[in-house]
């Protein structure tokens, strides 16, 4: 989570210097990739250039997601090479810049894992420690409105409603601007029709879920043995990022896991264990109504590395089968590997009387949230609505979850009219969401009396930078579906955060954008109908941008 106040740009420049200095050996070894972005930082310092001149003194409080134009080097030589995330689940530029700057305190973003000494992991034994707040990398969120040209409703409306007609968005088309510090709405047409979301739907799972949890909750697997049967349970908690892999990068790790439970058996004198696992914390069929599909996993409570069958960790991807049996197997060769003899992993339930063992658990919440936005993990986002009706008190299966989503959404005062949820992810074409409440989402993730919601905007996607939108927002992705050659879409990268949606005929974009006078508006572009997903996706972009080119109020 971060939550920082935007200084005045002016007295930036040192603590810029200092953040420069301690990322340069990071940019250094990262030179390709810097040099390969160098056209694009090049951009985005354009872009950028009239929000900053309108930036005055910040109000009582301002998200940021953001910086000057130094701030968007730190960009191209961190984010865009080693990528958005570190091994704690913080996005890599944010925590070297913060590191630089000296910052304390911030959110738990932990080790994940919770190793002791001699686990695989490699990580120290003890709690957590908190990371720093993280500074901001790209174009400012929230900055009071300065002195760049401002438009009323009607001016707005003369910029959007022709982008609108657009024959890419399809038969049907919704849209919905905000202000997200006064959460006035500036624009609407269609915004309470509601309208497939697609994977729009994750930004109400993560409302819910954040709502229901807290952003500091982890998901915890576990090991217990059974009193006098020798028989040792896996129990599965519902974390899809376990991982086997032999780097974790701060997630809980498997081999951890293994090595925690061998040496407290050790101590037991025990060597042999009848191996089980138990998925019973989650409730009914894992199988999603879309079937067997590699862009999920079978929704269970036990999985290691989202049950991927090869190297990936975001995308679509061939999956075991059976994730929970896989992950067991897994397990008891690592128990073997650790002087533990297993049997054949069977399912079972672990009993009351049952002695825990060891535990490990997952990054906190709120990056779990910000992972499961940027890379529109669906396996994560499921696994999300099931904990959510936990939370809840609803039965862990699709209909549970969704009915804790629309509670809980309903508990923060939006309005859920014609919504209608079947599952966390937006897989489901039985899904529907409005464009007003969508916005509503993000107007209430951006008030200042819910910090805990705050991972909802910064976990999306930044234009030309990171996750779904990393390609999008290019200089290639104008040459590309574009039906008007004079509306590019690159000035806009790194000022556009918004969460994708895309399934067959439906096309969605919703989030955030800053405009020419630092003012940050929130937005929902919902189209249905659509028959050139590509065509589309440029048309919804360059919404987006058009908002970033003009002053709103």
């Amino acid at each position: 989570m971060v939550v920082v106040g935007l200084r005045p740009w002016r007295s930036a420049g040192p603590r810029i210097a200092r953040a420069v200095d301690a990322v340069r050996p990071a940019v250094l070894r990262s030179a390709r990739a810097a040099r390969s972005a160098a056209p694009r930082v090049a951009r985005l310092a354009r872009a950028a250039a009239p929000r900053l001149a309108g930036v005055t003194a910040p109000g009582t409080w301002r998200y940021t997601a953001g910086a000057a134009t130094a701030g968007l080097a730190l960009a191209a030589g961190v984010v865009t090479a080693a990528g958005p995330w570190d091994s704690t689940g913080q996005r890599t530029a944010e925590h070297d810049r913060a590191v630089a700057q000296e910052h304390t305190g911030g959110a738990d973003h932990g080790t994940g894992s919770g190793a002791d000494p001699g686990a695989d992991s490699g990580t120290a034994a003890g709690p957590p420690r908190p990371a720093p707040s993280a500074g901001s990398v790209l174009a400012g969120l929230g900055a009071t409105t300065g002195t760049g040209r401002t438009t009323g409703g009607t001016a707005l409306t003369d910029v959007l409603s022709p982008l609108l007609k657009d024959s890419a968005l399809g038969a049907r088309h919704a849209a919905s601007v905000v202000d997200l510090t006064t959460g006035k709405r500036l624009y609407g047409t269609g915004t309470g029709a509601a309208f497939t979301p697609a994977s729009t739907t994750k930004i109400a799972t993560a409302v819910a879920a954040l709502t229901a949890l807290g952003p500091d909750h982890r998901l915890t697997t576990r090991t217990a043995l059974e009193p006098d049967t020798g028989e040792l349970v896996l129990v599965g908690g519902g974390d899809p990022t376990l991982t086997a892999r032999a780097d974790p990068n701060g997630l809980a790790s498997l081999r951890t896991l293994a090595t925690k439970t061998a040496r407290a058996l050790k101590k037991q004198d025990v060597r042999e264990v009848t191996l089980s696992y138990d998925t019973t914390l989650y409730a009914g069929s894992g199988a999603h109504p879309i079937g067997v599909n590699d862009n999920l996993a079978t929704v269970t409570a036990l999985m290691a590395d989202e049950a991927r069958t090869d190297d990936s960790t975001s995308g679509p991807a061939a999956r075991e089968s059976d994730p929970a049996a896989a992950a067991a197997r897994t397990f008891a060769k690592l128990l073997e590997q650790r002087g533990i003899k297993a049997s054949a992993p069977g399912p079972s339930k672990a009993t009351g009387r049952a002695d825990t063992l060891a535990t490990v658990s997952s990054p906190p919440l709120s990056a779990l949230v910000e992972r499961m936005l940027t890379n529109s993990d669906n396996d994560l986002a499921e696994a999300l609505a099931r904990h959510t009706a936990l939370a809840s008190g609803k039965k862990a299966d699709f209909e549970g979850g969704a009915a804790a989503i629309t509670a809980r959404l309903g508990q923060l005062g939006l309005s859920v009219k014609g919504a209608d949820f079947h599952d966390g992810s937006g897989l489901d074409r039985a899904d529907r969401l409005t464009a007003g409440l969508l916005t509503g989402l993000l107007t209430t993730a951006a008030d200042p009396d819910r910090p805990e919601l705050r991972t909802v905007l910064t976990g999306l996607p930044v234009a030309g930078f990171t996750g779904t939108l990393s390609s999008r927002y290019t200089d290639d992705a104008d040459d590309i579906g574009t039906h008007d050659d004079t509306a590019g879409t690159a000035d806009a990268a790194g000022l556009v955060r918004a969460k994708t949606g895309t399934l067959t005929g439906v096309n969605t974009l919703a989030g955030t954008v800053v405009t020419q006078d630092g003012r940050v508006l929130g937005f929902a572009f919902l189209a249905d109908g659509t028959t050139d997903a590509q065509a589309a996706q440029s048309a919804l972009d360059r919404l987006a941008t058009a908002l970033a080119d003009c002053g709103c109020r």
